[in-house]
Formats: C-alpha cells, sequence, structure tokens
C-alpha cells in the first residue's frame, strides 16, 4: 500500500488559507494572481508596498536574531559596525529629494485612466463624419481589441460587458463620441464622480471652448 502523499494535502490547505485570507484594503489582483498596479490607486499601492517591506524587514530580523551566536565577540562587533553604517545611510537619504510621481513611476489606475480617456475622447473626435465601411470595421476591431488588453483587467472585463450591451456606434463622429462620452458617464457613476455633459464633447476634446481660451 503506497504511503499517503502529505505534500498534496499541505498544497491544499495552503491554497485553501490563502484563498481565505482577506485582501488588504485597497489591493486589486491581476489575472496572475499578484497585486495588480494598474488595477490600483497609488495611495493603495504604497499602503500594500509598505506592508510588505515590513513583513520582509521582520522576517529579516527573525533569522539574524536566531542565527546569531551571542558567545561571539567579533559577531557582535560586526553587527555594530553594520548598525552605524545603516544608522549614517539612514541619516543621509533623511531628507529625500522630491520626485514627480507621474513623470518617474509606473503608471497607478488614476493615471493610466486619466490618459486613457484623454486618447480615447480625441481619436473619436477625429473620427470621420461619414467613415466608409472599412473604417467603420477598422475602428470597431480597434474597440474589441482595446478592451481585451486594457492593462487593468477588471476595468477591461467592465468594458468588455458594457460593449456586448451597448456595441460602439461607429456609423459617425457624432455617434461615436456620443457613446464613448456615455460609456465614460457610467464609470464615472460607479466613482461616484461629476457626469459630464455629452452636448459637450466637441467643446472638450477638439474645437476648445468657444472665447478661444485655449487657442
Amino acid at each position: 500500500m503506497p504511503a499517503p502523499d502529505h505534500s498534496s494535502t499541505s498544497s491544499s490547505a495552503d491554497t485553501s488559507s490563502a484563498a481565505s485570507t482577506p485582501l488588504p484594503p485597497g489591493m486589486v489582483l491581476g489575472p496572475d494572481g499578484k497585486p495588480c498596479r494598474t488595477c490600483t490607486d497609488i495611495k493603495s499601492w504604497r499602503k500594500i508596498g509598505k506592508a510588505a517591506k515590513g513583513a520582509k524587514k521582520e522576517e529579516s530580523t527573525a533569522k539574524t536574531a536566531s542565527g546569531s551566536d551571542s558567545g561571539s565577540t567579533a559577531t557582535t562587533a560586526a553587527a555594530g559596525v553594520a548598525g552605524a553604517a545603516a544608522a549614517a545611510a539612514a541619516a543621509s537619504a533623511s531628507t529625500p529629494a522630491a520626485f514627480d510621481y507621474e513623470k518617474e513611476c509606473p503608471a497607478d489606475k488614476e493615471i493610466l485612466g486619466r490618459a486613457t480617456w484623454t486618447f480615447l475622447h480625441t481619436m473619436v473626435a477625429y473620427y470621420p463624419d461619414r467613415p466608409s465601411i472599412q473604417e467603420q470595421s477598422t475602428m470597431k476591431s480597434l474597440l474589441g481589441s482595446f478592451s481585451q488588453f486594457y492593462p487593468c483587467g477588471p476595468c477591461a472585463e467592465h468594458l468588455r460587458e458594457e460593449m456586448k450591451i451597448d456595441p460602439p456606434k461607429v456609423a459617425s463622429r457624432k455617434e461615436l463620441s456620443y457613446w464613448m462620452c456615455g460609456m465614460h458617464n457610467k464609470v464615472n457613476e460607479i466613482l461616484g464622480k461629476e457626469i459630464f455633459d455629452c452636448d459637450k464633447v466637441d467643446e472638450r476634446w477638439r474645437d476648445g471652448p468657444a472665447d478661444g481660451r485655449c487657442d
């Protein structure tokens, strides 16, 4: 009779435990099961990062303590030197140089969303007034592909579901502009943001205000 496979039981238990562990507030997992930066705002992402660093630091401290030899003078001295060096490094870095997060760091959910809506609205604003059959087909294909590869998985899934209910209206620039505005307002409503007046899409994304302030 073969011996029982305890590794399989352990693996199942680990998986069950991980699945039952609540996610930290603000964390969204990507398709790979890892925290998704482009699905998470920067404030939540930093909290997740700080928590992970804190856990690693505690683990490292525990390992160092368990492996140390209290009777070794050399080890104690080395630890003292290392501690002093770390303290000096911390002191020199106490006033970090200011940096622009949006310019220097990978996009979070908010930055990616703003940039994406700017691109989509502007693209639609310059769509032909009377598009050919080929241009209509290309636009449908582009939006379909976009909804498959948008980096924020939950956002992409939501767009795909909305497009099933209300497919892109590509017969004219005006129709497509209103459709895109409607899609954006659905997201605004979910996020509790202000609803945009779709009668102003050309003013916002193509022509600019009538007073010429953007000219």
